[in-house]
């Protein structure tokens, strides 16, 4: 028998069969994709997980247990989203697994949902970093939702850094502020410190002083972060900036500070170039005393010569 007729005894209806049994012929689908799976068959794999989901999505209307029908019904296409992944076809897989992630919010098992979105955004990050993003974005919202404001932080955490791998500045600063605004918190002061540091470096890249000024001026509120080493060497950072001194705002970025921060923000400062092309403003040298005994300089003599006169 062809894998694709398992399920078919089980959907046919007749005189003393009134209704299909979708729960039979899901369970067959079910054991096929396995079977396809271990065989390394994907293309058999997948289409015997969607047709197992699409017999889970017909049974909820014939079950009180309707819950129960539509997890199966996210698990299955999420099991055909994996064997796409096996076959290299990433953005056909996001979208399946996209859809699983919805059901499972549907039926209430929103923790599933988030991680199922998560395992999309790790799977389409080298390929497609702008849908990686909103799939973070989109877990992170999952997860503020349920209060669990670490897991959402850390997605948003990797939405921020893509976000400036892409050099896509205006929006990585939103991102890490909102960031920062949940670090504040759950009271984890010293991460909000390095968040005030990569909001500064992205402002800057965004020729933004202002901007950058303000965000350090504005975590003065933040426990602990006035007198900090973070807050003095910002405070380095900016002048160097302001004054145009090229050498203090690459002593800044080079320390242990900056360097040691994620890498992308590393790349940041040290990649960080003054306007004006970081000639230092010096100040105009004050005049020097004349010794006794000195020359008068060649036009003060001319201007003696003349002095009485031609005649």
């Amino acid at each position: 028998m062809l894998w694709w007729t398992l399920g078919l005894p089980s959907l046919k209806t007749g005189f003393l069969k009134w209704k299909p049994d979708y729960d039979s012929a899901a369970s067959e689908y079910g054991k096929a994709a396995v079977a396809f799976k271990n065989a390394k068959q994907f293309e058999q794999a997948k289409d015997a997980c969607l047709k197992e989901a699409v017999a889970h999505e017909n049974n909820r209307a014939y079950l009180f247990t309707l819950w129960k029908c539509l997890f199966h019904a996210a698990k299955a296409y999420e099991q055909a989203g994996m064997m796409l992944k096996e076959m290299q076809k990433l953005p056909e897989a996001v979208q399946l697994i996209e859809k699983a992630s919805m059901m499972y919010l549907e039926n209430g098992t929103p923790d599933t949902a988030a991680m199922a979105l998560e395992r999309a955004g790790k799977l389409i990050e080298n390929v497609d970093p702008e849908k990686a993003v909103q799939l973070y974005q989109q877990t992170a919202n999952v997860f503020e939702n349920e209060e669990r404001l670490r897991q959402a932080v850390e997605l948003l955490g990797k939405a921020s850094r893509l976000l400036v791998r892409g050099r896509r500045f205006d929006e990585a600063a939103i991102s890490i502020q909102k960031e920062k605004n949940i670090y504040k918190e759950i009271e984890n002061y010293p991460t909000c410190y390095k968040k005030t540091i990569a909001q500064v470096l992205v402002h800057l890249h965004r020729n933004d002083y202002v901007a950058a000024e303000r965000c350090v001026r504005e975590s003065y509120s933040i426990p602990g972060f006035n007198g900090s080493e973070d807050c003095a060497a910002l405070e380095q950072l900016l002048e160097g900036y302001d004054q145009q001194d090229q050498d203090q705002v690459a002593e800044v970025c080079n320390s242990p500070l900056f360097k040691y921060m994620d890498n992308d923000y590393a790349k940041l400062g040290l990649s960080l170039v003054v306007p004006g092309g970081g000639v230092k403003k010096k100040a105009a040298a004050p005049p020097q005393a004349k010794p006794e005994g000195t020359a008068a300089p060649a036009a003060e003599e001319e201007e003696d010569e003349y002095a009485g006169g031609l005649c």
